[in-house]
This record gives structure tokens, C-alpha cells and sequence, in this order.
């Protein structure tokens, strides 16, 4: 199935699915002390970086440490390697938990329109619309996480979510084993195609 198909379907679900999303999306598991393969310190620029850490994380298979370098992959998708454009995301991140909603999104449009490449303000601002109910802008915004980083398995969880729950289970299916190609340790993913699977062959019964 084509990136645009996808999409597409995605969008035409997403009116019945207006007050899910935000609890749909999976919890990040409870961290533990665990040792973890380190990045190369020769690997410099941000895209090695996450190169390599999305490589270590297609291969681990232990839950624990798949979480602290999923953890890591984070921590490389929130810097923009712009003091400027971090600064935005701190001004939003602090103007969402004081509930100035629309300062949030002056502060996160202005950081989309600096630097359109960087995955992390589409990302906040997908999040930040669907609380407001901008449900179609998110999915908008989503569609440009994974344009830019369709590895981002935080997104593809979302998008999963939302296709279950709206009875998309086929397509739901499919987002959910996109995220295992990325982050196989993943339980949630797991348990997912799991239960899809399963109802789906029942379904067929």
C-alpha cells in the first residue's frame, strides 16, 4: 500500500475518532538501569546518529534496553541543532502546561516556518492540534512527521490507534507492523498484531 493511500484512509477515519487519540497512544514504559550499546563516538552528524540508533534498535530484542535506546532516538529527535528553534520548543513545551494553548502554537508555527525539516514541531504541533480538536490539522501534521522520518515510531503508533479503534483493523494492522520493523521490542506493537491478527482471522471464520 502507497505512503498517499495510507493517508488517505487515515484522514477519511479520522472523524470518528475525535476524543481518542490522546489515550490511544502507547505509555512509555517504566525505565530501568539497564547497559545499552553506545553510539560511535566518529558517528557526528545527527542523521548517523540516529542511523546507527534506529540499527541497534531493529536488532535488540530485550524490551528494557530496546526502551533506553528508543529513549536515545528521542532525545536526537528533540534537538534541532538550532539554539533558536530549541528555544521555541521550550517556550511551547512551557506554554502547554500553562494551558496558552494558542501561544503554543505561535511558538511552534514560528519554529515550523525556521526550520520546516525538523520532524519535532510538526510533531508537538500534531499533538498540540488534536487537544484543541484540530483533528484533520494533526493528522496534516503527522503525515509530515513521517514524510520527513518514517521511522518514527511514535507517530506510526498514533496513526495505528486510530485505525483500530475506527475499525480500520486491516490498515491498523499494517501501521502496527510498520512500527515492529522499526522497534520489533516494542510490547505494545506486539501485543497489537497479536490481537489484530487474531480477530481478523476470526473474522474470516
Amino acid at each position: 500500500m502507497s505512503a498517499m493511500r495510507f493517508f488517505a484512509l487515515t484522514l477519511a477515519a479520522l472523524p470518528l475518532v475525535l476524543t481518542w487519540f490522546a489515550p490511544a497512544l502507547p505509555a512509555m514504559a517504566q525505565q530501568k538501569d539497564v547497559i545499552v550499546e553506545q553510539p560511535d563516538n566518529t558517528v557526528s552528524s545527527p542523521k548517523q546518529r540516529l542511523d546507527q540508533l534506529y540499527g541497534q534498535l531493529k536488532r535488540e530484542r530485550d524490551p528494557d534496553k530496546a526502551s533506553s535506546i528508543a529513549n536515545q532516538i528521542r532525545m536526537e529527535w528533540n534537538d534541532s541543532n538550532s539554539a533558536t528553534i530549541n528555544l521555541l520548543m521550550q517556550w511551547a513545551d512551557k506554554a502547554i502546561e500553562e494551558k496558552r494553548n494558542p501561544a503554543a502554537l505561535d511558538f511552534l508555527d514560528e519554529a515550523i516556518a525556521l526550520k520546516p525539516t525538523y520532524t519535532e514541531s510538526w510533531n508537538r504541533r500534531a499533538t498540540l492540534n488534536f487537544v484543541l480538536g484540530n483533528y484533520r490539522k494533526s493528522m496534516a501534521d503527522i503525515e509530515q512527521v513521517l514524510k520527513l522520518e518514517p521511522r518514527h515510531f511514535g507517530a506510526l503508533s498514533g496513526m495505528a490507534a486510530i485505525l483500530a479503534t475506527t475499525g480500520n483493523d486491516q490498515i491498523a494492522l499494517k501501521a502496527w507492523e510498520r512500527v515492529l520493523d522499526v522497534y520489533p521490542a516494542d510490547r505494545t506493537a506486539q501485543e497489537q498484531v497479536s490481537t489484530l491478527s487474531e480477530k481478523l482471522a476470526g473474522s474470516r471464520t
